[in-house]
């Protein structure tokens, strides 16, 4: 089967599917693989690297794709829409289309690759369980948003993160506050206690307090009058009660630190809205909010996605697309990602299609016209994705 790598085209992206290291690995099962020339000549991977890995590199796109059994995309095939190029258009039915399509943000992408007939999986519906953990390209970009989101806030705050003891007398460290503490919160809190700072974080699934404390991080929390586990490493709305708990708690903890940093997602997808904007004038002067969860709409109500703004003296951040910003390491991982994926399913250069497997039952979002993915399906007869 031929694997078809294509540039990613979207604004601000500079990462790849695959990375000629991938490549070798590939080629070794028997697959071919044909490059988009300059596909990864932004997360620093060019062409020669991907000849020399053994893929061809191939300038017509519209061709590669037509001749491809698998197309490896970071985000989703372009619809045309907008005056874009149409990638869905370019596929073959049948073709098997393996990216982040984050189904319930991009539905009007899912309906078209359904239409044109592929077999689409989407990386970041990957179950979180032990044998997927290697697939799984969501936790491995969620990790890298959580570095990159620290270096950013501390890049901006006006003062150190440590403390330190200098000949004009010691400066005490930053107070550091993540909110949500799944994979991009945890490395927020490694991030930021490497850097020196006082970290506490919080998060409505009282089960992560070890996590958060082996990374550094000092655990605060409510009582829950319910479990707000979702399954899969994923948070569930809170009730009302404890939605007003909560929001006491975090009222006092904004109020004293530095950097707000928050990361929580709903199903990992939509953002709740939990920092308001009297929580954020409580704030002092010089103060940082990196709202990691932007992409999702923001967690605090006067995000901006995509800005930088500020209000009382507070600077509040809501960076898209993080991983994009580390293209070299970010790339590496999700090609890893890609290739574990396609090699736990191959045999002999061959996809192997298996709707027992409960990987690929749990990502398998569109096939044969229709679309699979409950959510996403019952999102697109609601004639939309995110909750009211």
């Amino acid at each position: 089967m031929k694997i078809a790598v294509l540039r990613e085209s979207r604004p601000g992206e500079r990462r790849v599917a695959l990375v000629p290291e991938s490549c070798v690995k590939l080629l070794k099962d028997g697959f071919s693989i044909g490059i988009e020339a300059g596909a990864g000549e932004s997360a620093g991977f060019v062409d020669e690297a991907y000849r020399e890995a053994g893929a061809s590199v191939e300038g017509d796109a519209a061709s590669l794709v037509q001749s491809a059994d698998i197309v490896l995309k970071v985000n989703p095939p372009m619809s045309g829409a907008d005056g874009t190029r149409n990638e869905i258009g370019w596929l073959q039915p049948g073709c098997i289309v393996v990216a982040s399509l984050m189904p319930l943000r991009n539905l009007a992408e899912v309906a078209a690759l359904a239409e044109r007939g592929a077999l689409a999986f989407s990386t970041d519906a990957i179950p979180r369980t032990t044998r997927a953990q290697s697939m799984d390209t969501l936790s491995s970009m969620n990790s890298v948003a959580g570095y990159k989101g620290v270096l950013l806030a501390a890049a901006e705050l006006g003062k150190y993160f440590p403390m330190l003891t200098t000949a004009a007398g010691t400066v005490f460290p930053a107070k550091v506050f993540v909110i949500g503490a799944a994979v991009a919160g945890l490395q927020a809190v490694a991030t930021a206690k490497r850097l020196g700072a006082s970290v506490t974080a919080t998060d409505v699934r009282p089960e992560v307090k070890e996590q958060i404390e082996s990374v550094g991080g000092k655990y605060v929390g409510i009582e829950l009058s319910e479990d707000a586990s979702a399954g899969g490493g994923y948070a569930k709305e809170l009730s009302a009660e404890d939605q007003a708990r909560q929001r006491e708690m975090l009222v006092a903890q904004v109020a004293e630190s530095d950097v707000v940093i928050t990361t929580a997602l709903i199903g990992g997808i939509f953002a709740p809205k939990l920092i308001t904007p009297e929580m954020v004038r409580s704030m002092r002067p010089g103060s940082v909010l990196m709202d990691l969860a932007a992409d999702g709409g923001g967690n605090c109500e006067l995000s901006q996605p995509g800005e930088t703004v500020e209000e009382a003296g507070v600077r509040i951040l809501a960076p898209l697309n993080l991983a994009a910003s580390m293209p070299e390491h970010s790339s590496l991982l999700f090609s890893r990602n890609l290739t574990n994926f396609l090699q736990a399913f191959s045999d002999e250069g061959s996809f192997r299609l298996d709707l027992e497997d409960d990987i690929q039952a749990g990502c398998l979002i569109v096939r044969e016209g229709a679309v699979v993915h409950e959510r996403t399906r019952d999102a697109l007869s609601k004639g939309g994705g995110a909750p009211s």
